[in-house]
This record gives structure tokens, C-alpha cells and sequence, in this order.
């Protein structure tokens, strides 16, 4: 009789190979994500996202081309005893061997009034990469996903007056020889809650002492706006979804106001040569 672990990565294998391994391979070669004797830290915050990540880096490591090596790393950032027990859980239903550290990034944004979910994902970043480090690891993987990188497009544009995106992978500015990587870059969001409710499966939302009473764990009013926007003129037409996907890879120059250079200098439009 098949463990729960197993029947889960049968799935990924068959059920949702097309939805979910297909996508997150392709990303991978793509982008060139994982690359011959890598060490990689998979990092799982106890939500659907990154518990599905390492499930798919499980899959690929099975199948693996070339050598790589895998740290399943999750960080405590001061969760409730509640949460921790339920992401321990979870990992172990799921055949996940995770390596636990923690931090008290939560009482350090106590008292933060402006942007405090900025500044917690900034320390949390920060924590992540000096623990890979020091594992050996030269990448992070996070798990934002398709959705989260046309919404990041729409709020950009919308609240910070700028055309930006999330990239599947960039090098560490403060860690020397470290990149993070994105290799849901391409997984649906909606394919992934069909097999969290496939399932049965109960991660953590946001486990934010600051935002416990939010409805559904929601920590950005922001990006919700944007989530039903986006979702309203899908409705309307499908193809929207890709259209602001693909719109930060068609930029032309020549027809922007202004633009910054890799080194931050700025250029307009009408600037003489």
C-alpha cells in the first residue's frame, strides 16, 4: 500500500505532470535554474506554493541529468506553536526532510507602522540566504509563481510608478557567489490550489501575528485589488494574463519617456547623444 508522500508524487507523475511538473521543468531549462553540482535551498514557508515546490524539486532530483543537491529550509520567524506544528506536519505527511532554523524576525517589525510586511520579506530574504550560505548552498529557491509575477507587473505600474518585474532568478547583491531562483515561474496558481483541494491538503496562510484576523490570511490590500482586476478583465478576455506577462519582455526604448541603465543612471527620451 502506497504512503500518502507516495500517492502524492504519483500525481505529480501523472494527474498534474501537465499542470504542474511540465510548467516548473520548463522554467528550469529555460532560464538555465539548476545547473550541474549545485546546492540548492528549497525554502518552504509552510503555504501551498513552496510545500508544492519541493515536491516538484523531489520529482526533478529523481530524474535528474546531472548532479545537484538539495536543503529543504525553513526559516521561524516566531511562529505560534499552532503553526509550527502544522507546517512539521505537513512536511512529514509529505516526505519533505526539512532542516528548521530560527529567527524573531516578528518581534523585530513589532511597532513597524509603514510597510511592516516589506520590511518582514526583506529580513526573511536576508535570513534565508546567510543560513544557505552557510549550508553550502549557492541558490534559494522561492515559490512565487505566474500569478504572483503579473501581479507584481500591475501594482508596479499601478502603486509605484514604474514598469518592473519579478525575474526567475538574480544574484545576490549581499552574498557573494548566491542567486535566487523562481522555478514555479511559469505554474499556474489555480493548478496548484486544484491539487491542495485533490488532497485534502491544509498549509499555512500568512501566520503574521499582524494580520491573524485578516480574512484568508490576506497580508497586501494592494495585491488583492490587483488579484480582482486582473481576474475581471480575464473574464473579459483570456488572453490579458499573458499580455502583462509577456509585456516586460517587448519593451521597446526608443518608445519610453525614460529609463534607468543597469547601473541605475538615468536616460530620457530627448536627451541629446
Amino acid at each position: 500500500m502506497q504512503s500518502f508522500a507516495q500517492n502524492i508524487e504519483e500525481g505529480i507523475r501523472k494527474q498534474f505532470a501537465r499542470r504542474l511538473f511540465t510548467p516548473f521543468a520548463k522554467a528550469i531549462v529555460q532560464y538555465k535554474l539548476v545547473e550541474p553540482n549545485d546546492r540548492i535551498a528549497v525554502c518552504i514557508s509552510g503555504g501551498k506554493d513552496s510545500m508544492l515546490m519541493a515536491k516538484l524539486f523531489q520529482e526533478l532530483k529523481r530524474h535528474n541529468k546531472f548532479p545537484f543537491e538539495l536543503v529543504f529550509l525553513v526559516m521561524d520567524p516566531g511562529y505560534a506553536p499552532e503553526n509550527r506544528a502544522l507546517l512539521e506536519h505537513n512536511a512529514a505527511l509529505l516526505g519533505i526532510p526539512v532542516t528548521v532554523f530560527g529567527s524573531d524576525i516578528f518581534e523585530s517589525v513589532v511597532g513597524v507602522e509603514k510597510s511592516p510586511c516589506y520590511l518582514c520579506a526583506r529580513m526573511r530574504r536576508g535570513h534565508l540566504y546567510a543560513k544557505a550560505k552557510e549550508l553550502g548552498c549557492n541558490k534559494i529557491a522561492l515559490g512565487h509563481h505566474y500569478d504572483d509575477v503579473i501581479e507584481t507587473i500591475l501594482m508596479a505600474m499601478l502603486y509605484g510608478g514604474q514598469i518592473q518585474t519579478m525575474l526567475p532568478k538574480l544574484q545576490s547583491t549581499n552574498f557573494e557567489g548566491m542567486q535566487l531562483i523562481r522555478p514555479l515561474y511559469y505554474v499556474r496558481e489555480r493548478d496548484i490550489i486544484a491539487w491542495r483541494e485533490e488532497y485534502g491538503l491544509q498549509f499555512l496562510r500568512c501566520a503574521c501575528k499582524f494580520t491573524a484576523e485578516v480574512a484568508h490570511g490576506e497580508t497586501d490590500g494592494k495585491r488583492q485589488k490587483v488579484k480582482e482586476i486582473i481576474r475581471t478583465l480575464a473574464r473579459e478576455d483570456p488572453q490579458i494574463e499573458q499580455n502583462i506577462f509577456k509585456s516586460v519582455e517587448n519593451v521597446t526604448l526608443a518608445t519610453v519617456m525614460a529609463y534607468k541603465d543597469k547601473n541605475g543612471v538615468r536616460h530620457r527620451f530627448d536627451e541629446e547623444d
